[in-house]
């Protein structure tokens, strides 16, 4: 971990601006704003290299992260040590926000680069503390982050959905039916590789790609690397139990 700089982004270049405007947590908030609001919110940025440890679980919290370049991976461990894929997150994405205001915030799980990767943090306490300048932009953002909390407390239920399913089978059309509607397109690419694939499912990477296997030869996916495309959407969903 290299520790690049603490600074207002007025005078950074106008790339990691746009990438922070097109972050869920300033939706809605001009670039203008957003530079004003920067002074007051004291961000730290930190550089990482590929594999690099970022948070480890149970650690203590020391702010939101928002990925200004890179990929940056999410993951659980049981008690046994195995561990699982909880997110993949990409430039603009933001972690920690179910944290940032817990009694005693620790790190929920563990994140790592996996590849390159520049991330933001902001202080909890500077995003809900009175603003000393009065940013017209300010409320929206706290606004902006119940909004995020209860989004991700949802994506949570969906987890435990795929966790729920009796079958190898139903979980990977579960996963493949929400790439779609993620994607809008029967064609599209996975953001994860088969290891990821196996460790969100909580299952083992041979049985992924078995199952995989079957499923084209029986005609209801075809897929090249990471390009998936749906040939029977309604076989695949029949099977989702």
């Amino acid at each position: 971990m290299e520790y690049i700089f603490q600074k207002d982004l007025q005078k950074t270049d106008a790339n990691a601006l746009e990438t922070l405007q097109r972050t869920p947590i300033f939706d809605g908030i001009t670039a203008k704003e957003i530079s004003d609001m920067l002074s007051c919110l004291n961000p730290r940025i930190y550089a990482y290299e590929k594999g690099e440890t970022i948070a480890t679980s149970e650690d203590d919290f020391f702010g939101l992260g928002i990925i200004l370049e890179g990929i940056v991976l999410v993951a659980k461990e049981s008690l046994a040590g195995n561990r699982m894929i909880m997110s993949v997150l990409r430039q603009g994405d933001m972690f920690g926000e179910m944290a940032c205001f817990s009694p005693n915030p620790k790190w929920p799980a563990n994140i790592s680069s996996q590849t390159e990767a520049e991330v933001l943090f902001i202080s909890p306490e500077r995003v809900i503390s009175q603003c000393e300048k009065l940013c017209a932009g300010h409320q929206r953002l706290i606004r902006n982050l119940l909004r995020i909390m209860s989004t991700k407390a949802m994506l949570l239920n969906r987890k435990v959905d795929y966790l729920t399913l009796k079958t190898l089978r139903g979980k990977l059309c579960a996963f493949l039916i929400e790439e779609y509607k993620r994607s809008g397109s029967m064609m599209f690419m996975l953001q994860m590789n088969r290891d990821e694939i196996a460790d969100f499912l909580n299952v083992t990477r041979p049985s992924v790609s078995r199952e995989l296997g079957k499923m084209r030869d029986e005609g209801l996916i075809d897929y090249h690397k990471a390009t998936f495309k749906i040939l029977d959407y309604d076989k695949l969903r029949e099977s989702v139990v």
